[in-house]
């Protein structure tokens, strides 16, 4: 049996009924689960899409959002209790929130996060800015509304010193939106696009994954926003940027994380298959996720 597990969390929660529920359908069509030789842990249902604002915090969908964590939580739980290796397929990014929530009940947890966009943003900071989507890695390290930050009393989901940020590039958006600056107010390792790469990306990757393990960790969550992606080959997601990570140093990076057997998971978000008109972009984004997760097949098969 396959140690990987496909559990199937599309939620919109945190962003809008846009298109990124259909990611695990498309990436299944494209081949995914078959060339993983995956096991099925099911599928997530989320609560139906409220456009209302919480009236308190201004976050679209907030009790929504706390209900599905934990309901997602209790999925991803059952799959590392039975040591298999979930892959976690949103949706948007919320659905950060019950993978690490899971983690951090069970132990003491890193979070290597790969995302075009650093996703600190506050609701008072920006009254345009409602969706959790956008405040997914604030929200986990303890900045945010406390009926996310802490779910049964756990806050901070992941200590923000045992947080990677790997290949942001959206600095500027987010000052002029009025975002919280992740390098000034926390103590997460940030790495924008361009430092990792001077660096060589690579090499940055193996680099800052030797520091968050020096800690004393039980192991690490991999969460993957495919925005991260350069504009020119990911132009399905519904916030794009230009510039970005060619597909083989996305392969290059997640074959780095994997080889580690502190790595524990993954989530995988935003990618849009309705901006995706002929199903190409899926299969580009099939084949670079499948190499870069092979040795983790190899070695557990």
């Amino acid at each position: 049996m396959s140690k990987f597990s496909i559990i199937e969390a599309p939620s919109i929660l945190g962003l809008k009924p846009s298109g990124v529920e259909l990611l695990p359908y498309a990436l299944r069509n494209a081949g995914f689960h078959q060339q993983l030789n995956a096991d099925y842990e099911g599928y997530v249902t989320p609560p139906a899409f409220n456009s209302q604002r919480d009236p308190q915090t201004q976050v679209l969908n907030l009790a929504e959002i706390e209900t599905y964590s934990r309901l997602l939580a209790e999925v991803v739980e059952s799959v590392v209790q039975s040591n298999r290796f979930p892959i976690v397929l949103g949706g948007d990014c919320s659905i950060l929130i019950g993978n690490m929530l899971t983690l951090r009940r069970l132990g003491h947890y890193g979070l290597f996060f790969i995302d075009g966009h650093a996703d600190f943003y506050q609701p008072s900071a920006a009254a345009e800015i409602a969706e959790a989507s956008s405040m997914d890695l604030a929200i986990v390290t303890g900045y945010g509304p406390e009926h996310l930050t802490n779910i049964d009393g756990l806050k901070p989901l992941v200590c923000e010193e045992d947080v990677i940020l790997f290949g942001d590039r959206d600095a500027e958006i987010a000052q002029h939106e009025g975002s919280q600056d992740v390098r000034i107010i926390s103590q997460i390792a940030a790495h924008d696009l361009a430092s990792i790469r001077q660096i060589g990306v690579k090499k940055a990757a193996s680099t800052l994954l030797e520091q968050l393990l020096s800690k004393s960790l039980n192991g690490f969550w991999i969460h993957l926003d495919v925005d991260v992606l350069n504009d020119d080959i990911m132009p399905a997601v519904d916030y794009r940027m230009p510039d970005g990570l060619s597909f083989a140093q996305l392969t290059d990076v997640l074959q780095v994380l994997i080889a580690s057997p502190k790595a524990i998971g993954i989530d995988i978000t935003i990618f849009n298959p309705k901006l995706d008109s002929d199903g190409s972009i899926a299969q580009a984004l099939t084949q670079a996720l499948v190499a870069g997760l092979t040795p983790v097949s190899e070695s557990y098969s």
